[in-house]
């Protein structure tokens, strides 16, 4: 262990005095507080909080990415190409352990960087809001909907199978199924119909959704509802009115003993745009259940619809703002793991330039692989039968970057949740990076680094 720590050190020094590495290092001690100054979002501080985060880290992740392949691979190619790992090799050091001092001095300085330029970046944040002198009105609001970790909770899809199946027997006994389709396609079509049935209210209609294990960290705080409405026909002034209740409605359905508040609001919002209204916490009953009963109101006189993916959803505070940064910092340091492990594989058999050039590809392929899978499931046809076959496969084999961005999460308030953490931290570290650090250390074992002529 004390050789790889030696390797280590040395190859942290070595990586001080490249000129990059200091370009990068100094760029964001510059960039991060101006952009902190300088962030407008969109015009309130909560945007400007949003932005600053957002950009923040986002910039920090890029640079230190890079920076993690530019010193991953010039580490052993430089010592190659110059010679030096002849009297390394000669020393009692084996190869395997030369490799791993390499990766862990590269480890080793992107925490330490990580944890100076997060550090910078959440300091500035805590302070934004006196620094713009916030009113207490301001301060709540952050309070509710940045400076937390809320999760969400979607309503459960309803059960429409039995329906389905009837429905689907008086079409076939009426001969009014259509010919150009299966039985699976008018199936599926039947279900989500039915599905979005359930979501709709004709005028002067109520819908209830009834939730479960709700448990906010503290009750005396708030929760929101966030919603998004449809409509079957678009009112004049594309606004819809309606009546909210939220609380423990088994009081009114089983007539059992009030223990918390009803809460009720009535409302008008622009149809097609996410809203979101806070009630009190203390509206979820103690063993975690929660109804939220929507009343279209009479006057509309349309139908009102919610759609499936994302027509409602409950928000509240799970964890706090600090705990979930540090998760998204984590999160960072997955990716810069995985990095420093495919910079390691590349110098192990490429020269530096080869190298640098095979971590780019895979580096930017892994940041888009989930917009890239995504996109071609979505075209089918042919093409994605031929793809499905070949890129595909290959592209699954690298971690979706863009899937566990912690920008994702961070800037609308979201709950990085442990299991996600656990998740991804198995799969990106201890099974993708581990198999590339495996492979490189192997090829560099029998790499051929000098040829004895007698």
């Amino acid at each position: 262990m004390r050789r790889i720590w030696a390797v280590a050190v040395n190859t942290i020094r070595q990586a001080l005095r490249i000129r990059v590495a200091a370009g990068f290092i100094v760029l964001l001690l510059i960039l991060l507080p101006v952009m902190g100054i300088t962030a407008t979002g969109d015009g309130t501080l909560k945007g400007r909080l949003q932005t600053f985060v957002s950009y923040g880290l986002s910039l920090t992740s890029l640079l230190l990415c890079l920076l993690t392949i530019i010193i991953s691979t010039y580490a052993l190619t430089s010592d190659i190409k110059q010679k030096q790992i002849f009297t390394v090799i000669t020393k009692p050091i084996r190869r395997f352990q030369l490799v791993l001092g390499k990766l862990l001095g590269v480890i080793v300085l992107d925490a330490v960087l990580l944890i100076i330029f997060s550090s910078i970046i959440y300091a500035i944040t805590i302070y934004m809001p006196r620094y713009y002198g916030a009113k207490q009105p301001e301060l709540v609001q952050l309070d509710n909907e940045f400076f937390t970790a809320r999760t969400g909770v979607a309503p459960p899809i309803a059960d429409v199978s039995k329906e389905v199946r009837e429905t689907y027997s008086k079409l076939d006994a009426g001969d009014q199924l259509p010919e150009d389709a299966t039985r699976d396609q008018v199936i599926a079509w039947l279900t989500s119909q039915k599905k979005l049935e359930s979501r709709a209210a004709a005028p002067g209609h109520e819908l209830i959704w009834e939730f479960r294990s709700i448990k906010p960290l503290d009750p005396d705080k708030s929760l929101f509802i966030r919603f998004k409405y449809d409509v079957s026909m678009i009112p004049r002034d594309e606004q819809v009115y309606s009546q909210w209740f939220i609380g423990d409605y088994r009081q009114i359905q089983y007539g059992t003993p009030m223990k918390t508040r009803i809460y009720s609001l009535s409302s008008k919002d622009p149809i097609r745009t996410f809203r979101e209204f806070k009630v009190p916490a203390n509206a979820v009953a103690d063993d975690g259940y929660l109804a939220v009963g929507f009343l279209n109101v009479p006057l509309n006189q349309t139908v009102i619809i919610f759609p499936l993916e994302d027509g409602l959803e409950i928000l509240y505070k799970a964890d706090t703002f600090t705990a979930n940064y540090l998760r998204a910092v984590l999160l960072i340091f997955f990716r810069l793991v995985f990095l420093a492990c495919v910079g390691t594989l590349g110098a192990s058999f490429l020269s530096f330039p080869v190298a640098i050039l095979f971590c780019l590809v895979v580096f930017f392929t892994a940041s888009f692989s989930g917009f890239v899978i995504d996109s071609f499931d979505y075209l089918g046809g042919n093409l994605s039968g031929v793809y499905s076959y070949t890129i595909k496969p290959a592209i699954r084999l690298l971690p979706q970057f863009d899937e566990i961005n912690p920008t994702k999460f961070m800037v609308p308030a979201r709950l990085i949740k442990w299991s996600l953490l656990a998740r991804a931290g198995a799969l990106i570290v201890c099974v993708k990076a581990f198999l590339l650090l495996l492979l490189g250390l192997l090829i560099f074992s029998y790499r051929e680094i000098a040829r004895v002529i007698v």
